[in-house]
């Protein structure tokens, strides 16, 4: 039985302006690392007949941890950029309804006069 491990890590180029890439894979006791990748051409409307590549969850997830560790961030909508994006719209939203709530010349909106009669 072949036991292999495959890794894509990722660092800082030279000067900080690209980020390098680099495969890894342990076959056999014995460590290898992969040559660059030749492209080729693709005609229109033709699929690749096998991916580039293909990793593991949890090498992918070694690989976003080192795109992380060299500052790259996930786009804004996406992420934890997403996520953070949708907390401050609720916050707008939550000190919107607290400004009217205190606001002497508003009534209590009636699904709250209903929760009350209910209590």
């Amino acid at each position: 039985m072949t036991d292999e491990t495959t890794h894509l890590r990722a660092q800082r180029g030279n000067w900080g302006y690209q980020i390098e890439l680099a495969l890894f894979t342990r076959r056999d006791d014995k460590q290898w690392v992969g040559a660059p990748v030749t492209m080729e051409p693709l005609e229109d409307g033709q699929v690749p007949a096998a991916p580039t590549m293909e990793l593991t969850p949890q090498a992918a997830q070694v690989l976003m941890d080192d795109l992380w560790t060299a500052g790259l961030r996930p786009s804004e909508g996406t992420g934890s950029a997403g996520a953070l994006a949708a907390t401050q719209e609720h916050l707008k939203d939550m000190r919107k309804l607290i400004d009217w709530a205190y606001d002497p010349e508003n009534q209590m909106p009636p699904f709250i006069v209903q929760q009350a009669e209910e209590e």
